[in-house]
């Protein structure tokens, strides 16, 4: 059952990689991606994800799917990479950010690559689409944060264009990007 309502503003985010809200047919798929990413992380010496590898998912993917919060990127039916843009905070998020402002926001989780697309900046292109290339009735900003200690994802965040909002005491880094206004 998908609840959010968005529109996807640009279907292509590289040549031939679609833009997808995911469907319950892409359950499987995306927690097969989340499973690899979490291995590929754990192979460099990071313990992010570690859960996921002992069956566990604490973002509730696919409960997120059936909230329509899921994005995928698809090459034909190879599944490229994936998101969650959730529209509303979850604790985890006030937590981080506090009680408040969380009305005009979009928190962006669960960022990941199929590792067969490594190295061809499908990240950045999931980021830029994510500011660029879908819109939440009311949301004017995307939210995320990330491991104050992985040098290589703050890279990719501030990168983009992400505004550092400062880390918090549990060692995450915050971040925010203003989408631009549709005109």
């Amino acid at each position: 059952m998908n609840t959010t309502e968005c529109s996807i503003t640009l279907q292509e985010i590289q040549p031939g990689i679609q833009a997808v809200q995911a469907g319950p047919e892409d359950k499987e798929a995306v927690n097969a991606l989340m499973v690899q990413a979490a291995a590929w992380l754990q192979n460099k010496g990071s313990k992010q994800w570690y859960e996921l590898l002992a069956g566990e998912d604490r973002h509730g993917v696919t409960d997120a799917i059936d909230r329509g919060d899921v994005f995928i990127f698809k090459q034909n039916d190879m599944l490229a990479g994936m998101v969650i843009l959730q529209q509303h905070a979850s604790d985890w998020d006030k937590s981080l950010w506090g009680e408040d402002g969380h009305e005009p926001a979009v928190y962006l989780h669960r960022l990941a690559i199929n590792r067969e697309f490594g190295g061809k900046q499908l990240g950045s292109a999931i980021l830029h689409w994510a500011e660029h290339g879908v819109r939440f009735p009311g949301k004017d900003r995307v939210r995320l944060d990330c491991i104050a200690s992985v040098p290589a994802l703050n890279r990719l965040y501030s990168g983009a264009g992400f505004t550092y909002k400062g880390q918090t005491p549990s060692g995450f880094n915050l971040y925010e990007k203003m989408q631009p206004s549709a005109d």
